[in-house]
C-alpha cells in the first residue's frame, strides 16, 4: 500500500461525485495527450457516478487528503459479458489522478482493492475491458495477470463510429484470510 492513503466508498454527497467527474475528465485528457484512444473528456458525468453507487460500488483512494484515483465496481456487466453465473466482479473506471496528487502504482493499488473485495464476495474472476486498440492498456492490465478471453468487435458509439472490446479476466486465490466486505447499498450487493 502507498504511504499516508486509505481507500473508501464514494458517497453520492457533491464533493465525491464533482470528485469524480473530474478525476474521468483529467484521466480522459491525459489519455488524449498520450494518443491512447478510450476516453473521452465529458463522457461521464455526475448521473453518471451516482447510477453506478446505486448499482454496484465506487471506490476513492485518498492520499494525504487528496483524492488519488478511484474505480467502479459491479456485480453483473450483460452489455459486456453478457448474462453469467456470479462467479465475477466487474472492474471499471479505474482512474487516477494524474500529476502530483497520485503516485506510481496507485492504480494497482486500486485493483489490488477490486480484487479483494471481488475474492471477499466470494467470487473467483475478477474481470474488466478495455478497447481493442489501446495496446497500452492492454499490456497494463496483463501485467497485473489479467489474460484476454474474448473480443466484442461490433460495438457502435453514439457518434456512430464502431469499435472493438478486449474481454480479460483474472482468476484469484481465496484466502481463509480474506475479510468479508462491509455491508452494501441494497442495489449494490452483489447476488448469489
Amino acid at each position: 500500500m502507498i504511504a499516508d492513503s486509505a481507500i473508501r466508498p464514494a458517497t453520492a454527497s457533491d464533493s465525491d461525485v464533482e470528485t469524480l467527474v473530474s478525476l474521468y475528465d483529467g484521466a480522459a485528457r491525459w489519455m488524449l495527450r498520450h494518443r491512447i484512444d478510450q476516453w473521452k473528456p465529458g463522457d461521464k458525468d455526475a448521473a453518471h457516478f451516482r447510477h453506478r453507487m446505486t448499482e454496484g460500488e465506487v471506490w476513492l483512494l485518498q492520499l494525504g487528503g487528496r483524492t488519488a484515483g478511484a474505480y467502479e465496481m459491479w456485480w453483473d456487466d450483460v452489455p459486456a459479458w453478457g448474462v453469467q453465473p456470479p462467479v465475477a466482479g466487474y472492474v471499471h473506471r479505474l482512474m487516477t489522478a494524474r500529476g502530483a496528487d497520485a503516485p506510481p502504482g496507485a492504480g494497482r493499488v486500486l485493483l489490488a482493492h477490486a480484487e479483494r473485495r471481488i475474492a471477499a464476495a466470494g467470487r473467483e474472476l475478477a474481470r474488466l475491458d478495455c478497447l481493442s486498440r489501446n495496446p497500452r492498456l492492454r499490456a497494463y492490465y496483463e501485467a497485473a495477470g489479467y489474460r484476454v478471453v474474448g473480443e466484442e468487435p461490433a460495438k457502435v458509439a453514439a457518434d456512430g463510429s464502431s469499435y472493438g472490446v478486449l474481454l480479460l479476466e483474472k482468476r484469484l486465490a481465496r484466502s481463509a484470510s480474506t475479510p468479508t466486505p462491509p455491508p452494501m447499498t441494497p442495489g449494490g450487493q452483489p447476488p448469489t
